[in-house]
């Protein structure tokens, strides 16, 4: 389960290379609805390696709204997913593991980094 299809700024992930790599369903979740006009745009116009990771974006296929989230699914249906996410989503819109992921990511970013010696 992935927040969104890019991690950190532009790097978009290939959901059915993932899917296929780990043999699990890979299922994108975003809280709104992706502009994927700006995304192209942006990705076109000025990040290196854009054209590339635009087609990774159009392979994922149209985000699919589901309640109050869209999601983009590999190795396994939407319907399965909306399923998942709506058993997972206890306390808000975001499924708890994303919630506990984040959670996680901001005490980690949030420790002093080691200097060099």
């Amino acid at each position: 389960m992935l927040q969104g299809i890019a991690v950190a700024g532009f790097n978009v992930v290939d959901i059915h290379a993932l899917n296929a790599h780990l043999g699990i369903p890979v299922v994108v979740v975003a809280r709104r609805k992706p502009d994927l006009t700006a995304v192209r745009d942006a990705l076109l116009g000025s990040v290196p390696g854009g054209k590339r990771k635009w087609r990774l974006v159009e392979r994922a296929g149209p985000p699919i709204k589901v309640d109050e989230r869209w999601i983009q699914c590999a190795g396994c249906t939407c319907g399965v997913a909306a399923l998942l996410l709506k058993r997972l989503a206890v306390h808000s819109h975001v499924p708890e593991p994303l919630r506990t992921a984040h959670l996680i990511a901001g005490g980690i970013s949030g420790l002093p980094t080691r200097q060099r010696v």
